[in-house]
């Protein structure tokens, strides 16, 4: 019981961080960039719908049945770092490391899943 509860602590003292991440395809190439307030869990998130065959990304969800999961890296690719600037916008600074890595990794049309979008998800 211990362990429980240690690793519930654990977790509840986990600062959630905001992050770049990527679901790339390593038989096609095809990659899907994205950014999230909660990284790691939206991650776990795509992982967890693809294994159960519930993803909202049709093509993305196909390639995955077609070419199986050790074939797809989930990556984090980059965290917004924190700041004690009282201007530090967190949301704005995702946006903009979401658009440099989508310039760095193709990730729309033929090349990947993603589908243009104004928002982080």
């Amino acid at each position: 019981m211990t362990n429980q509860k240690t690793l519930k602590r654990q977790y509840l003292e986990t600062k959630i961080r905001a992050g770049v991440y990527a679901i790339r395809n390593q038989i096609t190439g095809r990659a899907l960039v994205a950014g999230s307030t909660n990284v790691q869990g939206t991650l776990n998130r795509h992982r967890f719908e693809l294994q159960h065959g519930q993803h909202r990304n049709a093509r993305l969800a196909q390639d995955w049945v077609k070419h199986g999961e050790t074939n797809f890296l989930l990556d984090v690719l980059d965290m917004v770092k924190p700041s004690e600037d009282p201007a530090f916008n967190a949301e704005q600074e995702l946006e903009i490391l979401v658009s440099l890595w989508r310039q760095e990794i193709p990730c729309v049309g033929e090349l990947g899943y993603d589908e243009p979008r104004s928002e982080p998800q």
